[in-house]
């Protein structure tokens, strides 16, 4: 039996990519005989996407595309939706877990390129690289030592030290660095790095606080007026993060009454829908402030990382039913079942489903060579290995259980 040869044919899968999606995504789905790829290079608007998504059965997407309910509730026939990106925050996740919509990330393939830039704005900030950067492109020549310091020996604060973070922190201690970090989970210190008391604790004590969290409600605004005032004085804020985190206002008022020395901020909370439109941040004109464009896991490497991770979790699923790393359907890992047809059948989570689901096959004189069940808070999903000779059968009949969402045949 060959188990990546799926009953539904691989022709009539239709795939969108938005946002310009890495080419090593669409290469490596064409490479599993899948020729219904449509790349489209920008994100579409709610109403856009409802008149593309009615035909779509897998959906790639990164961080500007916002997947609605009413998006999903108009896609028929979405079976899941590859978020190449770490985050999955512009998917209503609640609703996809309703439609059975399988939600799949890469929540680390951007890590070093994250990183690896975060030290490098560490450095250029320390030594005001920026004013000395604008003024030799002013003309003017700036040779001058004061306020320029080294990064070994200084403090580092890292807000978050999760994946991120905790990268951010083995290559500060390469450069001789001392490590402190804040994070709301217990996290086992990486080298000689140390767990702050409290936030309070580390922006007192960090020559260069960055941050590495998620967005949500504790995190917004999470450098504030009232926070700003922990913060030693000179010290350096860097936000590879996400936009909400940051009160940019009160950042400006510090920055410019000389208490915080310099900032790096890649993310805002209103950015631009595409390249070329005009942007505005109170940030803009200051001293020692470096602004970029929401390009901190913006690498080739990166984006082939992100593009291998998450097709491959979309393939698994489509060929296999394995659904790790779904944030929707509960995750499953499934070895093949020789001489059997394997369906997926997902369904409301509420008592008897499972007993009915068996109890109906049985009636029937089906016979189940292999079943898997795993359930979370909304839905349960169940895969069965029935015997071939009867799998059309089985098939109708699992779609007339109640409480049944999505019943698929694989092979």
């Amino acid at each position: 039996m060959d188990t990546q040869k799926t009953s539904y044919p691989k022709e009539k899968i239709r795939i969108l990519f938005l946002e310009n999606i890495s080419d090593t995504a669409v290469k490596n789905f064409k490479n599993h005989e899948y020729p219904n790829v449509e790349k489209i290079a920008k994100a579409l608007t709610e109403d856009e996407l409802i008149k593309e998504i009615k035909d779509v059965h897998i959906l790639g997407i990164r961080s500007k595309t916002q997947i609605t309910r009413k998006i999903l509730d108009a896609a028929k026939k979405l079976q899941a939706i590859g978020c190449f990106c770490i985050g999955v925050n512009q998917v209503d996740l609640k609703t996809a877990t309703k439609n059975g919509v399988v939600v799949f990330n890469a929540p680390y393939s951007n890590t070093r390129s994250v990183a690896e830039l975060v030290i490098g704005l560490s450095i250029m900030l320390i030594r005001r690289i920026p004013d000395k950067n604008k003024a030799a492109h002013e003309g003017t020549w700036m040779k001058d030592a004061k306020n320029s310091f080294e990064l070994r020996g200084k403090t580092l604060g890292i807000i978050g030290y999760g994946n991120i973070g905790s990268q951010v922190s083995v290559l500060a201690e390469a450069m001789g660095m001392k490590v402190i970090f804040y994070d709301t989970e217990t996290k086992l210190p990486l080298g000689n790095a140390e767990d702050a008391k409290s936030l309070k604790d580390l922006l007192c004590r960090a020559d260069v606080v960055t941050l590495h969290v998620p967005e949500t409600s504790q995190t917004k605004n999470l450098i504030n007026r009232n926070t700003l005032k922990h913060f030693k004085k000179g010290a350096i804020v860097i936000n590879y993060a996400r936009g909400e985190v940051v009160d940019l206002d009160a950042l400006r008022k510090s920055i410019l009454d000389g208490n915080i020395s310099g900032a790096a901020i890649d993310v805002f909370p209103l950015e631009p829908e595409k390249n070329g439109d005009k942007f505005q941040t109170p940030l803009q004109d200051l001293p020692n402030v470096i602004l970029t464009p929401h390009i901190g896991g913006s690498t080739e490497e990166a984006q082939q990382n992100i593009g291998d991770d998450v097709s491959s979790k979309l393939f698994n699923f489509l060929e296999k039913g394995i659904t790790l790393g779904s944030h929707t359907v509960p995750a499953l890992a499934l070895p093949p079942q020789e001489g059997s047809h394997r369906i997926l059948h997902i369904h409301n989570n509420v008592p008897g489903v499972l007993s009915e689901i068996n109890t109906t096959l049985s009636k029937n004189n089906i016979n189940i060579l292999g079943q898997y069940l795993k359930t979370n808070d909304e839905i349960g999903y169940v895969v069965l290995d029935v015997d071939k000779l009867i799998s059309s059968k089985a098939l109708h009949l699992l779609r007339e259980v109640k409480q049944t969402i999505k019943v698929r045949i694989l092979y």
